[in-house]
């Protein structure tokens, strides 16, 4: 096959004196908008020596790397805007504009502290709690957790419940699912749940079928069988469209959408607040 002469490589750095997540997400959705260019990521993370830095942004330099950084550290910060500037390095600095404009309005000066994001607060720990609930009620495991929920999830196989679950859970969302199959017992405690916090997760027949022959040779099972039957997946489908308007809950087609997506939706929908960060101060107590 000839060489593509056309392709660019390009080499994105992300430096942060924390975990990097911040940076990592910026940098992940500016490469998603260039399928056909080759990238390559570095971390350089839990910077908080100058000499960790200048090693990092030398290290950036040597690739004509782009730099996106969060460093809180002023004298930090003070070093990689000089020492970009100098090589003619490209950086963006993601933290320090919106927390200096904070600053200028509140008239408050900022911590200053690497990771404070990610403290072993409250908040922390009732996201762990919300995480154990959703292992705890995945599945329909225990159809009491529907009525402790916060967000209740219906779907078909493969309609990406659980993954959803844990998903919303790190957002400190209490979810429970339960996997929806023609003819069989629908708790009554289903029935029980403000149909404003629930949703039906639906799909693509086609789609499905794609995923659990997938599924199937995964487990070195023969792909065609009744799970992947299109005509049972429509069956399916139709059982859960019709529950789904029975209980009166919105409904969502994953078929073109990734977990983020989905989530998105359902935060919209369900007008429901991202608290994987921040909540209010009766919220937290309540761990």
């Amino acid at each position: 096959m000839p060489e593509d002469n056309n392709k660019q490589n390009l080499t994105i750095f992300v430096i942060s004196d924390s975990a990097g997540e911040t940076a990592s997400k910026l940098a992940q959705a500016t490469m998603a908008q260039y399928p056909t260019v080759e990238f390559v990521l570095f971390r350089r993370t839990f910077i908080t020596t100058d000499e960790s830095l200048l090693k990092a942004l030398k290290d950036a330099e040597k690739h004509n790397a782009i730099i996106l950084h969060t460093l809180i550290n002023k004298h930090l910060v003070e070093i990689t805007h000089q020492f970009c500037d100098k090589h003619q390095l490209y950086q963006f600095d993601v933290l320090t504009p919106p927390v200096l404009e904070v600053e200028k309005r509140s008239g408050i000066a900022p911590s200053n502290e690497p990771g404070a994001m990610h403290h072993l607060d409250k908040n922390y720990f009732r996201r762990i709690k919300s995480m154990e609930f959703a292992v705890k009620y995945d599945d329909g495991k225990d159809p009491r957790g529907f009525l402790e929920a916060d967000v209740v999830l219906l779907g078909v196989s493969r309609t990406s419940k659980t993954p959803l679950s844990l998903f919303l859970a790190n957002k400190n969302l209490k979810v429970a699912n339960l996997p929806i199959v023609p003819q069989a017992h629908i708790p009554k405690q289903i029935w029980e749940v403000d149909p404003n916090k629930i949703v039906g997760l639906t799909n693509d027949p086609e789609v499905l079928n794609t995923i659990r022959k997938e599924r199937m040779i995964a487990y070195g099972l023969n792909p065609d069988s009744a799970y992947s039957d299109i005509d049972k997946i429509k069956e399916e489908l139709n059982f859960a469209k019709d529950l789904y308007e029975k209980l009166g809950c919105i409904t969502i087609n994953v078929a073109s959408l990734s977990i983020e997506e989905t989530a998105s939706v359902i935060l919209n929908e369900l007008d429901l607040e991202d608290h994987s960060y921040y909540g209010s101060e009766e919220e937290i107590d309540e761990v």
